[in-house]
């Protein structure tokens, strides 16, 4: 085509402005600083982003919702409600996982609609909804609901590269979403992997054969957003994503204010109001230093996840969960095994809850020196077909080690989900429900959900500290939250508690039944706590718990301590450890559960006899939930451990008996 007619072409294609969707509220600090922004923080600049003249702004979803609960103990219902009456102007968007909603698996199609029905009534207009493997089927219900309710509902292509992921390819994905009634389609390029050239190309391809819109959501990581999306605009597509300046860059999206000064000179102008822009990159600026999580990143270029792919979402985290698995040199070998982890498993993209799967199956993998040695409950439902369809056949040896005989599924993987509303408080207190949206939020995330209400059922002065602040204020002085179990050591006021009172404890303030203490003091030098009883000197260094985090001095305990000598006879579910006892050890660095589910009952009891490769607890780790097995037939003896606690790898989790 010449010049002349293919700017012709291109003026036809753009009779409105460019439409752009501001991500900073959501994806932008959930790239950059781990999800960390607070409510409080995006209610003082609201009212200027809201008079932007944005086409969008994507507030909610995506990880944002966990994280209010399980880090900032707000409430994700209440963030939006306060977002939508101070931004009344601009529709607010959120990222929905299809059917995997705002959680990491597949929920009944009555909890799928219930979510967004109170998701529109709390303010969301605009549902961009995905599903990792890009299967249509798990796209149905989300899709349908928020046609039903009277949303916008948003396609999306998951783009990564594979030998099965063409262009042709894509076009018949989307072609499937527009006969479900999206009204627009995203190509949401996770990892920022989408060359110009081959964004020009799909856009294209796309326009030909479907007639919705076409938005693009790209990712900074290698460096070519900015060039991808200028070809894309100049290809047909009318609305791109983009972040604030001061939360842009690397792992989040392309600038707003770059992008807004590029296509100000072209008939593609979004006219947005460009002072007001300074304002919100200043506050942001300003609040940065308060709220990323760890140290900012030296390098603004990632060239290697043109190779694997890892999303921005993620890349933060991942590296986070390395360094607590202790295994951060080992970068490089798990970045490798990521590809061939994929390979195995069909190709998935790599987006939530995939990018999680493959991932810790990758980290697990090299730490374990064995590939598939231990294998998550989450591998194995992805093999049973339960997450949906893989885009290429998996390994077939990978196939037959994980399901044996079993085959798996061929049909939609949410209709054989029982409705869970009828049920949906079962294991949980009525009286830590309040309303209708804490039933849905039990419904997705029960664990991360209950411990929140519990938090918040406490009086104020008597709620323990918020985990991000925690995270933030490891040498900061903290109120004592409610007591729950007393500590011989913590009561005397006298040195380091024993292993065995440790791996007692649930969290820090259990040791305080009984002691009358103004505060706690977190010692940063030595990781640390010391309690201070009013008007006395600072206790030498006292109870280790979650809150110190870094741990060269916490204790890993490496053998079962025994029973103290004692007249009175022991529990019977407290029995005494034989000399022959040996333990069932963590794999890896996670927080340990004797079930697999709240209301749901303990895998195994003291007393009961096992055998090779049952289930005994679980460890939870980079959100998936890690099955231990018995190694050899074995008594359960005594846990080690309690409910809820963090534990580290290679700490012992049961005592067992050989049998």
């Amino acid at each position: 085509m010449n010049p002349a007619k293919k700017e012709q072409e291109e003026k036809k294609l753009h009779t409105i402005p460019l439409r752009i969707t501001d991500t900073t509220l959501r994806d932008g600090h959930q790239s950059l600083w781990a999800t960390r922004m607070r409510t409080e923080d995006m209610l003082k600049i609201i009212d200027v982003i809201d008079n932007v003249g944005y086409y969008s702004l994507e507030c909610w979803g995506g990880a944002t919702f966990d994280v209010c609960l399980r880090f900032l103990r707000e409430n994700p219902w209440e963030r939006l409600k306060l977002i939508k009456a101070k931004a009344p102007k601009t529709p607010l968007q959120m990222l929905l996982r299809g059917q995997n909603l705002v959680g990491y698996r597949n929920y009944a199609d009555d909890v799928v609609d219930r979510f967004v029905a109170l998701a529109l009534e709390g303010g969301i207009d605009i549902f961009r909804c995905f599903d990792a493997l890009n299967d249509t089927r798990n796209l149905e219900a989300a899709v349908k609901a928020v046609k039903r309710h009277g949303g916008h509902a948003q396609g999306t292509l998951c783009y990564t590269i594979s030998p099965v992921h063409t262009v042709e390819k894509f076009v018949t994905i989307a072609k499937e979403q527009v006969a479900l009634g999206v009204d627009s389609i995203c190509i949401k390029d996770m990892a920022g992997i989408l060359s110009p050239i081959a964004a020009e190309r799909l856009v294209s391809a796309l326009l030909r054969e479907i007639s919705v819109p076409i938005q693009l959501h790209c990712h900074a990581s290698s460096g070519m957003s900015v060039a991808t999306y200028v070809e894309a605009v100049r290809a047909g597509a009318g609305a791109i994503d983009c972040a604030i300046s001061s939360l842009a860059g690397f792992s989040g999206q392309p600038p707003v204010e770059t992008l807004a000064a590029i296509f100000s000179e072209t008939n593609y102008s979004a006219g947005l109001d460009m002072q007001a822009l300074e304002k919100i990159a200043a506050y942001f600026t300003e609040l940065a230093p308060k709220r990323r999580l760890g140290a900012p990143s030296t390098c603004s270029i990632d060239p290697d996840v043109l190779i694997h792919q890892i999303p921005g979402g993620m890349i933060s985290n991942f590296r986070s969960q390395l360094e607590k698995q202790k295994a951060l040199d080992k970068l490089p070998l798990v970045l490798k095994e990521v590809t061939a982890v994929r390979q195995d498993l069909g190709w998935p993209p790599l987006v939530t809850p995939t990018s999680q799967i493959v991932g810790t199956m990758a980290v697990m993998n090299v730490i374990a020196g064995e590939r598939y040695k231990m294998i998550p409950n989450e591998i194995k439902d992805y093999v049973r077909g339960l997450y949906g369809r893989s885009p290429a056949p998996m390994d077939k040896a990978l196939v037959k080690k994980i399901l044996g005989n079993e085959k798996p599924i061929d049909y939609r993987p949410g209709d054989k989900i029982e409705p869970m509303l009828p049920n949906a408080t079962k294991g949980c207190d009525p009286k830590f429900i309040e309303n209708e949206q804490d039933i849905v939020s039990y419904c997705m995330l029960p664990e991360v959900a209950l411990e929140y209400f519990k938090w918040r059922a406490l009086p104020p002065a008597e709620r323990p500290p918020i985990p991000a602040d925690v995270e933030r204020n490891k040498d900061a002085n903290v109120k004592p939250g409610p007591a729950t179990q007393t500590s011989p050591a913590a009561s005397a006021g006298a040195g380091p508690l024993s292993a065995a009172d440790y791996q007692g404890l649930q969290q820090v303030f259990s040791a305080l039944n009984g002691v009358s203490l103004d505060e706690i003091v977190i010692r940063k030098g030595d990781f640390s706590i010391a309690l201070h009883k009013s008007g006395s000197e600072l206790a030498p260094s006292g109870v280790l718990g979650p809150f110190a985090e870094a741990k060269p001095s916490m204790p890993i305990i490496s053998s079962i301590p025994k029973e103290p000598q004692a007249p009175t006879k022991p529990a019977a579910e407290d029995q005494p450890i034989s000399e022959n006892a040996t333990t069932i050890k963590a794999p890896l660095v996670g927080t340990f559960y004797s079930s697999a589910g709240p209301g749901k009952p303990q895998l195994v009891h003291v007393g009961d006899i096992v055998h090779p490769g049952d289930k005994v607890c679980i460890v939870e780790a980079m959100k998936l939930f890690n099955e231990i097995e018995a190694p050899v037939k074995c008594r359960i003896i005594k846990f080690l451990v309690a409910d809820g606690q963090q534990v580290e790898k290679e700490q012992p989790l049961v005592a067992v008996e050989p049998l």
